[in-house]
């Protein structure tokens, strides 16, 4: 038997400045490794540049987080209404581990589309920081050896809430689910309604 869970829909979340500071970022921690040369900058410039990239994709997976977690929670809430499923003991983790390492195969190709070859480590970290933050603390709240290795707390964060619990694996019970950019969900809706 399938089950069709809630759509995860991804909203908006870039600000205009964020892509500058990604490429900055990338460039910058190259120049620290030697691999790149580094011109006129200072290694305090360049660490700067480096934490500030940081930052932005703190930032990012955040709200990925958001759009995530208010997906497990809608995900949750079908199989409560399931009688086939409300008593399995399904919990946020089995959800967690379901998208993580067992997204259907559509996402995974619309994923790599829009161009996410890691999808696993973003929905992990994205995820991991929400387990942590109620919202995005301004950068003077963080520490710079945070912000510098953020993915590595965001990792344990995640791991760290998948262990609090046992819970069922549920890659075997037939979930599918979509994945759609807001906009995209948006004008889809719009279609099957204006077809109606």
């Amino acid at each position: 038997m399938a089950f069709t869970l809630p759509p995860l829909i991804l909203h908006p979340f870039a600000e205009p400045t964020v892509q500058n500071k990604l490429v900055e970022s990338s460039r910058a921690n190259l120049m620290m490794q030697g691999l790149l040369p580094t011109g006129e900058r200072s290694p305090e410039d360049l660490d700067r540049s480096l934490l500030d990239g940081r930052y932005s994709e703190i930032r990012m997976l955040f709200y990925v987080g958001k759009d995530v977690v208010r997906w497990i929670e809608q995900s949750l809430d079908f199989c409560e209404r399931q009688s086939e499923l409300r008593d399995l003991g399904i919990r946020y983790q089995s959800f967690a581990a379901l998208l993580v390492n067992h997204s259907p195969i559509t996402v995974q190709t619309k994923l790599r589309k829009w161009g996410v070859g890691d999808f696993k480590s973003i929905f992990t970290r994205a995820l991991g920081l929400n387990s942590m933050l109620a919202d995005i603390p301004p950068r003077t709240f963080l520490s710079d050896e945070f912000v510098r290795n953020y993915y590595r707390y965001a990792d344990q964060l995640f791991q760290c809430r998948q262990n609090q619990i046992a819970f069922p694996e549920i890659n075997d019970m037939g979930f599918e689910f979509d994945i759609f950019a807001s906009g995209e969900y948006s004008r889809m809706l719009e279609r099957e309604w204006a077809e109606s």
